[in-house]
């Protein structure tokens, strides 16, 4: 035997650099309020047509085309103008694989969902990150300011995640009108609780995409389905760098049922825009600071003891998420808003776990 050194497969440095994020999983039985989910199900005809789905159409490779098009006529769109995704985060992932590479540039408001920050960081390009302005403000004048020639994707959330908070369509104008040159994306995962869209601006505006997604207000975070809304001459581009078989036949044959049930979702989205009202109420109450927000959850900023808030919440039954290493967001905790049901039992947990940990306000 030689005096070789024996070393395993090393990846490139670039993935060595790449943001991790681990979602903290794990046991979740009890009530989940910390992943903005569907808190109740999915539509009973979603499960209808589960049940017909044969042993022999899984032996099949997936086909999108045919409820693409569906899909497209729901939203008002042509078929070349959608594109549907293994959730949106596969989206974020194409994105950044289409327009992203050494010497360009990703700007980025932040605090705001992490997977920008982590398929930006898997490219050769530069992040540049865009401090939310006071009380987590859409920061357009700074974000306006950042805008180079380098600059070839810039991401908004409408609402923003994890603050709620939404953006107004003039400012939403003016960056696409700044960035002629840049794609901006548009995710609006939480429309359905916020009501507000760029999505018939789609096609008219060059540079303009936009996400959305089937894991909210339609409860199928588990079968992993979003879109991409854009301009044919941006799309095929997508379409290249995407896999032809990742959105899985299970999704695509439930999808049709789910947005044929319009009564189904106007049901749970009233239930979310009415147990806000009652949470943001308990929140006055007792005395806990929170942010408006348009989305289904709430951001809270219970202070140094978010931690042991966190825990003894989780002690009762109920998940919310710890945002405290979030940019801006020392001490923060989001709760979502599913039935009002659920939003009951975590009001009822949140009151015994801040007279458990002592807590007298924000102190920080």
């Amino acid at each position: 035997m030689n005096d070789a050194i024996i070393t395993t497969p090393q990846p490139r440095e670039l993935i060595r650099r790449m943001k991790d994020y681990h979602p903290p999983l794990g046991d979740r039985s009890g009530v989940r309020l910390d992943f903005n989910e569907n808190t109740f199900a999915c539509s009973p005809k979603v499960l209808e047509t589960l049940g017909r789905i044969s042993r022999a159409e899984l032996t099949m490779y997936p086909e999108r085309e045919r409820v693409e098009r569906i899909a497209a006529a729901h939203l008002g769109l042509a078929p070349d103008q959608l594109l549907l995704t293994n959730g949106v985060d596969e989206a974020i992932h194409v994105l950044c694989q289409t327009y992203l590479g050494p010497g360009d540039a990703m700007l980025l408001p932040v605090p705001t969902y992490s997977m920008y920050a982590v398929y930006a960081s898997g490219t050769d390009a530069t992040l540049v990150e865009v401090q939310a302005g006071e009380g987590f403000r859409f920061p357009l004048d700074a974000l306006l300011a950042k805008i180079t020639p380098a600059t070839k994707l810039i991401a908004i959330a409408n609402p923003n995640s994890p603050t709620g908070q939404a953006v107004r369509r003039e400012e939403i104008l003016r960056v696409l009108d700044a960035a002629p040159h840049a794609a901006v994306l548009v995710d609006e995962a939480y429309f359905h609780f916020h009501g507000q869209t760029a999505m018939d601006l789609v096609g008219r505006i060059p540079n303009l995409i936009v996400a959305r997604t089937f894991s909210k207000a339609y409860g199928l975070a588990g079968l992993r389905l979003g879109l991409l809304a854009a301009a044919p001459k941006q799309m095929q581009w997508l379409r290249r760098v995407i896999s032809p078989y990742s959105v899985n036949s299970l999704a695509l044959a439930c999808l049709p049922a789910a947005l044929e049930d319009q009564t189904y979702i106007d049901w749970y989205v009233s239930e979310v825009l009415e147990a806000r009202g009652e949470l943001t109420a308990a929140l006055d109450r007792l005395g806990v600071r929170y942010w408006p927000s348009q989305a289904n959850f709430v951001l809270t900023s219970i202070g140094p003891k978010h931690a042991e808030f966190s825990r003894a919440m989780r002690e009762r039954g109920v998940l919310v998420r710890d945002r405290s290493s979030d940019p801006g967001c020392d001490g923060c905790v989001r709760i979502t808003i599913g039935t009002r049901e659920h939003t009951a039992q975590g009001i009822r947990a949140m009151e015994r776990a801040l007279k458990e940990i002592g807590w007298t306000g924000d102190t920080k």
